[in-house]
């Protein structure tokens, strides 16, 4: 692993009003690692952006693990570029070293899968971050909210709070997707992907 710092996005929409949607996931998450790790957010002087600077899991031999910029950005989810562009220069972070926490409708409910690189799926706010960043090879913690029901348009499901049912669940599931980021982080994506990808049959 190197020893350049990562930074771990997390998507969302900001203020209350969006606090719990299905599309906020990505925020839910940080706010998890941040808890985890007696790391606060505020605000960042060069980006749009809530910072914290965090130490996540724990290498051999009792090291800390390696240090990690939580980032989640105080625009809209379509506009999530800029700040993750602004962070990862400030920073020295090189595309490879980012991880990008979000919601994935093409996933169902209590899944999470990891990848680097690929499409977006349809997904604005990595859109934006691919375009900012000129590359699509970051990491994606993909944190599965399930497909629409009926006829329900994709944008108006992401933007409606988690069911009653679902809540249930969330606690576990949002701290599966912590789990998911710190193992990335530490041990590397083949390791990550080889203990939360479901296997095949």
């Amino acid at each position: 692993m190197t020893d350049q710092p990562w930074l771990v996005v997390g998507l969302g929409n900001p203020g209350p009003k969006y606090a719990g949607n299905r599309h906020n996931v990505g925020h839910m998450v940080l706010d998890l690692l941040a808890e985890r790790t007696g790391g606060s957010f505020a605000r960042h002087g060069r980006a749009q952006a809530a910072v914290a600077e965090v130490r996540l899991g724990m290498l051999p031999g009792g090291r800390p693990g390696p240090r990690v910029i939580l980032a989640k950005p105080s625009t809209y989810m379509n506009v999530s570029g800029g700040p993750v562009s602004a962070l990862a220069q400030y920073y020295g972070i090189e595309p490879g070293q980012v991880a990008v926490v979000h919601d994935e409708v093409d996933i169902p409910f209590d899944t999470i899968k990891l990848k680097i690189g690929g499409g977006e799926g349809g997904h604005n706010g990595l859109r934006d971050i691919t375009k900012a960043l000129g590359t699509r090879d970051y990491h994606r913690v993909r944190v599965g909210v399930g497909r629409p029901p009926g006829r329900m348009d994709t944008a108006d499901y992401v933007l409606r709070d988690f069911t009653a049912t679902e809540r249930k669940d969330l606690p576990i599931f949002v701290d599966d997707a912590a789990d998911a980021v710190e193992l990335l982080v530490t041990e590397g994506l083949l390791t990550a992907q080889g203990k939360f990808h479901p296997a095949r049959a």
